[in-house]
Protein backbone atom coordinates (compact mmCIF):
# COMPACT_ATOMS: atom_id res chain seq x y z
CA UNK A 1 0.00 0.00 0.00
CA UNK A 2 1.21 3.55 -0.83
CA UNK A 3 1.96 6.08 1.87
CA UNK A 4 -0.30 9.39 1.68
CA UNK A 5 3.09 11.39 0.10
CA UNK A 6 3.09 8.30 -2.38
CA UNK A 7 -0.43 8.95 -3.48
CA UNK A 8 -0.75 12.21 -3.52
CA UNK A 9 2.93 12.25 -5.95
CA UNK A 10 0.45 9.93 -8.29
CA UNK A 11 -2.63 12.00 -8.20
CA UNK A 12 -0.67 14.95 -9.15
CA UNK A 13 1.27 13.60 -11.99
CA UNK A 14 -1.67 12.10 -13.25
CA UNK A 15 -3.10 15.98 -13.28
CA UNK A 16 -0.42 17.01 -14.60
CA UNK A 17 -0.73 15.14 -17.88
CA UNK A 18 -0.55 16.91 -20.98
CA UNK A 19 -2.05 15.85 -24.27
CA UNK A 20 0.47 14.56 -27.20
CA UNK A 21 -0.05 15.13 -30.43
CA UNK A 22 1.06 13.24 -33.31
CA UNK A 23 1.14 14.54 -36.89
CA UNK A 24 -1.16 17.45 -35.60
CA UNK A 25 -3.65 14.43 -34.11
CA UNK A 26 -4.46 14.87 -30.48
CA UNK A 27 -3.97 12.24 -27.60
CA UNK A 28 -5.68 13.29 -24.38
CA UNK A 29 -5.05 12.55 -20.74
CA UNK A 30 -8.04 10.45 -20.27
CA UNK A 31 -6.99 8.25 -23.55
CA UNK A 32 -3.03 8.06 -21.08
CA UNK A 33 -4.90 7.00 -18.03
CA UNK A 34 -7.42 4.67 -19.86
CA UNK A 35 -4.35 2.99 -21.55
CA UNK A 36 -2.60 2.83 -18.12
CA UNK A 37 -4.93 0.26 -17.07
CA UNK A 38 -3.33 -2.03 -19.19
CA UNK A 39 0.25 -2.21 -18.03
CA UNK A 40 2.33 -2.81 -14.92
CA UNK A 41 5.08 -1.65 -13.19
CA UNK A 42 6.39 -0.36 -9.47
CA UNK A 43 6.66 3.21 -11.12
CA UNK A 44 4.10 5.12 -12.07
CA UNK A 45 6.10 6.88 -14.40
CA UNK A 46 6.75 3.83 -16.35
CA UNK A 47 3.49 3.03 -16.80
CA UNK A 48 2.63 6.60 -17.82
CA UNK A 49 5.73 6.20 -20.41
CA UNK A 50 4.61 2.79 -21.58
CA UNK A 51 0.65 3.85 -22.26
CA UNK A 52 2.27 7.11 -24.15
CA UNK A 53 4.20 5.43 -26.13
CA UNK A 54 1.67 2.40 -27.25
CA UNK A 55 -0.60 5.19 -28.09
CA UNK A 56 1.95 6.78 -30.58
CA UNK A 57 2.71 3.87 -31.74
CA UNK A 58 -0.97 3.03 -32.38
CA UNK A 59 -1.75 6.65 -33.64
CA UNK A 60 0.96 6.28 -36.29
CA UNK A 61 0.15 2.96 -37.47
CA UNK A 62 -3.99 3.73 -38.31
CA UNK A 63 -2.41 7.15 -39.91
CA UNK A 64 -0.59 5.86 -41.93
CA UNK A 65 -2.79 2.72 -42.88
CA UNK A 66 -5.34 5.63 -43.86
CA UNK A 67 -2.63 7.11 -45.83
CA UNK A 68 -2.67 4.14 -48.00
CA UNK A 69 -6.31 3.36 -47.94
CA UNK A 70 -6.34 0.29 -46.00
CA UNK A 71 -9.54 1.05 -44.21
CA UNK A 72 -11.73 2.38 -46.99
CA UNK A 73 -13.97 -0.85 -46.98
CA UNK A 74 -14.35 -1.00 -43.41
CA UNK A 75 -17.28 0.93 -41.63
CA UNK A 76 -16.51 5.12 -40.38
CA UNK A 77 -17.54 4.03 -36.66
CA UNK A 78 -14.16 3.50 -35.26
CA UNK A 79 -14.15 0.81 -32.36
CA UNK A 80 -11.09 -1.65 -31.34
CA UNK A 81 -11.51 -4.35 -33.42
CA UNK A 82 -11.97 -2.02 -36.76
CA UNK A 83 -7.44 -0.26 -35.83
CA UNK A 84 -6.54 -3.61 -34.60
CA UNK A 85 -7.70 -4.88 -38.31
CA UNK A 86 -6.24 -1.71 -40.06
CA UNK A 87 -2.98 -2.40 -38.15
CA UNK A 88 -2.71 -5.94 -38.90
CA UNK A 89 -3.32 -4.94 -43.19
CA UNK A 90 -0.87 -2.44 -42.72
CA UNK A 91 1.52 -4.62 -41.07
CA UNK A 92 1.39 -7.42 -43.56
CA UNK A 93 1.78 -4.98 -46.70
CA UNK A 94 4.46 -2.67 -45.19
CA UNK A 95 6.42 -4.99 -43.49
CA UNK A 96 8.79 -7.97 -44.90
CA UNK A 97 8.13 -11.76 -43.64
CA UNK A 98 10.74 -14.23 -45.29
CA UNK A 99 9.75 -17.72 -44.47
CA UNK A 100 13.41 -18.03 -46.56
CA UNK A 101 15.30 -19.81 -43.95
CA UNK A 102 18.04 -22.43 -44.44
CA UNK A 103 18.88 -25.43 -42.39
CA UNK A 104 21.92 -23.76 -41.84
CA UNK A 105 20.30 -20.76 -39.98
CA UNK A 106 18.58 -23.47 -37.93
CA UNK A 107 21.75 -25.62 -36.72
CA UNK A 108 23.46 -22.15 -36.08
CA UNK A 109 21.11 -21.24 -33.89
CA UNK A 110 19.99 -24.98 -31.87
CA UNK A 111 24.03 -25.00 -31.11
CA UNK A 112 23.59 -21.49 -29.14
CA UNK A 113 20.96 -22.62 -27.48
CA UNK A 114 21.21 -26.65 -27.29
CA UNK A 115 19.77 -25.49 -23.84
CA UNK A 116 16.07 -24.73 -24.55
CA UNK A 117 15.88 -27.53 -26.77
CA UNK A 118 15.40 -30.35 -23.52
CA UNK A 119 12.63 -32.61 -22.68
CA UNK A 120 11.02 -32.04 -19.15
CA UNK A 121 12.53 -33.95 -15.90
CA UNK A 122 9.93 -36.87 -15.80
CA UNK A 123 8.92 -39.19 -12.83
CA UNK A 124 7.25 -42.59 -13.04
CA UNK A 125 5.18 -42.43 -9.72
CA UNK A 126 2.92 -44.60 -7.62
CA UNK A 127 0.99 -43.93 -4.77
CA UNK A 128 -1.43 -44.53 -1.69
CA UNK A 129 -4.24 -41.75 -1.40
CA UNK A 130 -5.97 -41.57 1.87
CA UNK A 131 -8.39 -38.75 0.97
CA UNK A 132 -9.49 -36.40 3.78
CA UNK A 133 -12.83 -34.12 4.41
CA UNK A 134 -11.08 -30.64 4.08
CA UNK A 135 -12.78 -28.55 6.86
CA UNK A 136 -13.11 -31.79 9.08
CA UNK A 137 -9.96 -31.21 11.31
CA UNK A 138 -10.50 -34.85 12.67
CA UNK A 139 -10.61 -36.43 9.52
CA UNK A 140 -7.49 -34.81 8.40
CA UNK A 141 -5.56 -36.22 12.00
CA UNK A 142 -7.20 -39.52 10.71
CA UNK A 143 -5.69 -39.55 7.47
CA UNK A 144 -2.25 -38.74 8.31
CA UNK A 145 -1.49 -40.94 10.98
CA UNK A 146 -2.87 -43.69 8.56
CA UNK A 147 -0.73 -43.04 6.11
CA UNK A 148 2.22 -42.70 8.77
CA UNK A 149 1.17 -46.16 9.12
CA UNK A 150 1.07 -47.51 6.04
CA UNK A 151 4.66 -45.93 5.28
CA UNK A 152 6.41 -47.77 8.28
CA UNK A 153 4.64 -50.93 7.28
CA UNK A 154 6.14 -50.20 3.67
CA UNK A 155 9.56 -49.59 5.17
CA UNK A 156 9.44 -52.59 6.73
CA UNK A 157 8.68 -54.38 3.36
CA UNK A 158 7.88 -52.29 0.28
CA UNK A 159 6.60 -55.56 -1.92
CA UNK A 160 3.77 -54.87 0.30
CA UNK A 161 2.76 -52.21 -2.37
CA UNK A 162 0.51 -53.89 -4.10
CA UNK A 163 -1.47 -54.84 -1.45
CA UNK A 164 -2.10 -51.62 0.68
CA UNK A 165 -2.92 -50.20 -2.07
CA UNK A 166 -5.76 -52.40 -2.93
CA UNK A 167 -6.73 -51.91 0.98
CA UNK A 168 -5.92 -47.98 1.40
CA UNK A 169 -6.10 -45.92 -1.52
CA UNK A 170 -8.54 -43.96 -2.63
CA UNK A 171 -7.40 -42.95 -5.98
CA UNK A 172 -8.73 -44.33 -9.32
CA UNK A 173 -5.10 -45.70 -9.50
CA UNK A 174 -5.67 -48.08 -7.36
CA UNK A 175 -6.88 -50.15 -10.35
CA UNK A 176 -3.43 -50.38 -11.55
CA UNK A 177 -1.74 -50.59 -8.96
CA UNK A 178 -1.45 -46.98 -7.45
CA UNK A 179 0.86 -46.04 -10.60
CA UNK A 180 0.66 -42.53 -11.69
CA UNK A 181 2.82 -43.27 -15.02
CA UNK A 182 5.55 -40.85 -16.15
CA UNK A 183 4.99 -37.51 -15.34
CA UNK A 184 6.08 -34.13 -15.71
CA UNK A 185 5.93 -30.47 -14.42
CA UNK A 186 2.47 -29.29 -14.60
CA UNK A 187 0.36 -32.83 -15.01
CA UNK A 188 0.44 -32.60 -11.13
CA UNK A 189 -1.37 -30.30 -9.03
CA UNK A 190 0.72 -27.76 -7.96
CA UNK A 191 1.15 -27.99 -4.23
CA UNK A 192 1.51 -32.45 -5.09
CA UNK A 193 3.76 -31.89 -7.74
CA UNK A 194 6.45 -29.26 -5.56
CA UNK A 195 6.90 -32.15 -3.41
CA UNK A 196 7.46 -34.94 -5.28
CA UNK A 197 9.72 -33.57 -8.00
CA UNK A 198 13.16 -33.43 -5.86
CA UNK A 199 12.39 -36.47 -4.37
CA UNK A 200 15.31 -39.32 -4.43
CA UNK A 201 14.10 -42.48 -6.17
CA UNK A 202 12.19 -44.66 -3.60
CA UNK A 203 9.66 -44.56 -0.98
CA UNK A 204 9.24 -41.10 0.61
CA UNK A 205 9.61 -41.41 4.55
CA UNK A 206 6.36 -38.81 5.48
CA UNK A 207 2.88 -37.88 3.73
CA UNK A 208 2.59 -35.63 1.04
CA UNK A 209 -0.41 -33.15 1.87
CA UNK A 210 -2.72 -31.82 -1.21
CA UNK A 211 -5.82 -31.17 -1.33
CA UNK A 212 -6.96 -34.34 -2.17
CA UNK A 213 -5.48 -36.23 0.92
CA UNK A 214 -2.04 -37.62 2.24
CA UNK A 215 -0.06 -39.02 -0.21
CA UNK A 216 2.13 -42.17 0.06
CA UNK A 217 4.68 -41.93 -2.21
CA UNK A 218 6.79 -44.24 -4.25
CA UNK A 219 9.37 -43.06 -7.21
CA UNK A 220 10.05 -45.43 -9.18
CA UNK A 221 12.31 -43.80 -11.58
CA UNK A 222 13.95 -40.39 -12.09
CA UNK A 223 14.17 -38.98 -15.91
CA UNK A 224 16.30 -36.42 -16.03
CA UNK A 225 15.78 -33.82 -18.75
CA UNK A 226 17.11 -35.15 -22.21
CA UNK A 227 18.95 -33.41 -25.39
CA UNK A 228 16.38 -33.76 -28.20
CA UNK A 229 18.08 -34.21 -31.37
CA UNK A 230 18.27 -31.27 -34.47
CA UNK A 231 16.20 -33.43 -36.40
CA UNK A 232 13.55 -33.04 -33.87
CA UNK A 233 13.58 -29.67 -33.75
CA UNK A 234 14.53 -28.02 -36.82
CA UNK A 235 11.01 -27.09 -37.95
CA UNK A 236 9.88 -25.34 -34.24
CA UNK A 237 13.11 -23.42 -35.22
CA UNK A 238 12.88 -22.32 -38.40
CA UNK A 239 9.52 -20.69 -37.30
CA UNK A 240 10.88 -19.20 -34.60
CA UNK A 241 13.39 -17.63 -36.75
CA UNK A 242 11.00 -16.68 -38.90
CA UNK A 243 9.12 -14.85 -36.01
CA UNK A 244 12.36 -12.97 -35.06
CA UNK A 245 13.12 -11.89 -38.33
CA UNK A 246 9.70 -10.65 -38.48
CA UNK A 247 10.09 -8.94 -35.32
CA UNK A 248 13.06 -7.15 -36.18
CA UNK A 249 11.55 -5.55 -39.77
CA UNK A 250 8.17 -4.40 -37.31
CA UNK A 251 10.52 -2.84 -35.01
CA UNK A 252 12.81 -0.85 -37.88
CA UNK A 253 9.51 -0.26 -39.47
CA UNK A 254 8.16 1.74 -36.55
CA UNK A 255 11.68 3.61 -35.82
CA UNK A 256 11.22 4.88 -38.87
CA UNK A 257 7.67 6.17 -38.55
CA UNK A 258 8.67 7.56 -35.22
CA UNK A 259 11.27 9.10 -36.70
CA UNK A 260 9.21 10.71 -39.79
CA UNK A 261 6.76 12.05 -37.28
CA UNK A 262 5.91 15.50 -35.87
CA UNK A 263 5.56 14.16 -32.19
CA UNK A 264 4.94 16.69 -29.59
CA UNK A 265 3.87 16.83 -25.78
CA UNK A 266 6.62 14.35 -24.86
CA UNK A 267 9.89 13.24 -25.06
CA UNK A 268 9.91 10.25 -27.01
CA UNK A 269 13.25 9.37 -28.70
CA UNK A 270 13.29 6.69 -31.40
CA UNK A 271 16.21 4.89 -29.28
CA UNK A 272 13.77 4.19 -26.46
CA UNK A 273 11.28 2.16 -28.69
CA UNK A 274 12.16 -1.90 -28.51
Amino acid sequence: MNSPSEDKKQQNQLQNLRQISVNDEIITPDQIIHEMQHHESNSQDEIIKKSSEVLIIQSLFLQKAKELGLDEDLSPDSNDAIEETIISRLIAKEVARSDEITEEDCQKYYNLHTNDFLTKEMLELKHILISVTPEDKNSKSAAKKLAMSVIKNLKESIDKFDFLVNEYSQCPSKNSGGSLGRVARGQLPPNFEKEVFGLNKGLHEKPIESDFGYHIVLVEKILPPQQLEFEQVKGDIADTLIEIGHRIELSKYTHQLIKDANIKGVDFEVGSVS
